[in-house]
């Protein structure tokens, strides 16, 4: 069975409702832990869709559900054309910057440009096809009111692109909720995901640093990019804690944590004039 054809499944509460009022074992899980234990048990994952799930009758879903779910899908389509459009004209902007950034290093960007156009382009065209008109390019301030100048020295560019990078990885994992119900752009969403955690790998490389994060400092990362980071600390995963197993920065790195929409929002809002 198709993978998001699973998480769908799984991502429909009449499923838990139905089965649960036959198990009575398991009728104090909460919603996520009836998903975690479904998805741990494979036997028992695969009863539920091929006899529960196949039983179920087709949903009627009101137009007020329909309109909520719209809504919250082209939401989070118009905060990551938000969160691409910022890379996408910061890399267009160093590169523009003369020799800011060194040759050895300019074919990366150039290519990481490259993606971000992309991305932007595919993001407009999803919100058109919805109905829906995407949101204008804003005007960026990359100095953050005077914070930083990442277009006069070269490594505080990088330090931004790290800091954008994994803005970006950490927002597209919070709104996959909310893609989920268009399995055209859910898919669409993950592929860039994978790329967007390329690019922080590379660029957090570029500056000596691991290429994944380790408790909240983000790596050598100064004080004004701790909103990107909050929360990286977390070690206790579906009730494991991966200190005790692994060590506080290890167990830390092992899962990356989600940023909200709002959170998302408030650090993108920092950078737009």
């Amino acid at each position: 069975m198709n993978i998001l054809k699973i998480l769908d499944t799984l991502s429909d509460d009449a499923l838990f409702t139905k089965s649960l009022s036959r198990n009575e074992n398991l009728s104090q899980l909460s919603s996520f832990g009836k998903r975690t234990a479904a998805a741990a048990i494979p036997l028992g994952l695969g009863a539920f869709l091929s006899g529960n799930a196949k039983a179920e009758t087709k949903k009627v879903e009101t137009a007020e559900t329909l309109a909520f779910k719209k809504d919250a899908l082209t939401d989070a389509l118009q905060l990551a054309l938000i969160l691409e459009y910022l890379e996408d004209e910061y890399y267009a902007m160093g590169l523009a910057a003369g020799t800011l950034i060194p040759t050895a290093d300019r074919v990366v960007f150039q290519q990481i440009a490259k993606h971000e156009k992309a991305h932007v382009a595919f993001l407009k065209a999803a919100l058109t096809s919805l109905g829906v008109t995407p949101g204008a390019k804003p005007t960026f301030d990359f100095t953050a009111n005077g914070a930083f100048s990442p277009m006069t020295n070269y490594q505080q560019f990088l330090i931004l692109a790290q800091a954008f990078e994994d803005t970006g990885v950490r927002a597209y994992k919070g709104q996959a909720g909310n893609v989920m119900g268009n399995k055209a752009i859910l898919q669409a969403a993950l592929q860039i995901h994978s790329v967007e955690a390329r690019h922080a790998s590379q660029v957090r490389r570029m500056r000596m640093n691991k290429g994944w994060i380790e408790l909240n400092n983000g790596g050598s990362m100064p004080a004004a990019t701790d909103p990107v980071y909050a929360g990286e600390q977390v070690t206790t995963q579906a009730g494991f804690n991966t200190a005790t197993a692994f060590g506080a920065e290890a167990g830390s790195a092992s899962f990356d944590e989600i940023l909200t929409g709002a959170q998302a929002t408030a650090i993108a809002t920092l950078f737009i004039d």
